[in-house]
């Protein structure tokens, strides 16, 4: 085994024992709950755009596409454009590390590698700010409902030819739609890729922190994997990955699709 491959397995089995440490798990759980109250995970920002992501899942994140190598990430769900921006950034990483493999020229706008983002309602700073940005050339975007048949097929039709595909629903947080996103977009997740449900941590909170929302515990994208899990064996929990970040605001929502 070699220096590189005994660190990871070290790894793995630390991981597994923080998984099974209740304390941390309780204690986890209880620093989420008043961090939530500060509107943590706005705080956040990605080459000058708001993520709104926390920064233990924008690392797992990265970890995913190095490993994956995607030619298309597909993400419901737009806001200020932070997570577009922080996949269209590590679409170029990868163009640029084949490059310097291959001694490839790197031409951007030649890269066949994009994100693709939909939002029910792309409002015109956030567009403006986007289409303003360095990545906007790996960027495209839809409006209208992710659910809506059109736009299904809108986004259907544009992955067509892509390989390697990454899809992420961070959208409408109620059961029904995200149900309905699943349905929709996790069909087009490659083999050995994800999808990814982000905020299943809503099941785990007091319903007082949405009051104005029509999400909460009972009602929220945990409870729509759940329910899509029972008749689709083709993807699985990757528990690892929770277990490694702790704090995550998708527990249960790492979704490795394991056949096809």
């Amino acid at each position: 085994m070699s220096p590189n491959d005994e660190f990871k397995h070290e790894c793995r089995f630390e991981i597994e024992a923080q998984g099974n440490n209740q304390l941390l798990a309780v204690t986890t759980h209880n620093w989420i709950k008043i961090a939530n109250k500060g509107k943590y995970s706005y705080h956040f920002e990605w080459l000058g755009r708001p993520i709104i992501q926390y920064p233990q899942d924008i690392v797992a994140m990265q970890e995913l596409i190095w490993q994956i190598k995607p030619d298309l990430i597909i993400e419901t769900g737009i806001a200020h454009g932070g997570s577009l921006i922080f996949y269209a950034s590590m679409l170029a990483l990868l163009d640029m590390c084949e490059a310097i493999e291959t001694g490839a020229a790197l031409d951007p706008k030649q890269s066949k590698r994009k994100v693709l983002g939909i939002d029910i309602e792309i409002r015109p700073h956030n567009r403006e700010a986007i289409e303003a940005h360095p990545m906007v050339s790996r960027i495209q975007m839809i409006e209208g409902s992710s659910i809506a048949p059109e736009i299904i097929e809108q986004v259907k039709e544009a992955a067509r030819g892509y390989q390697r595909v990454l899809v992420c629903l961070d959208s409408n947080h109620t059961h029904d739609h995200v149900l309905a996103e699943l349905e929709a977009y996790a069909p087009l997740v490659s083999l050995g890729s994800y999808c990814v449900v982000f905020d299943t941590i809503v099941e785990d909170l007091p319903k007082e922190l949405f009051p104005d929302r029509p999400w909460g515990p009972g009602n929220n994208p945990k409870t729509a994997v759940w329910e899509y899990l029972k008749n689709h064996p083709e993807f699985e929990i990757d528990k690892s990955i929770q277990h490694k970040l702790l704090i995550t605001v998708a527990p249960d929502g790492y979704l490795r699709r394991i056949k096809l």
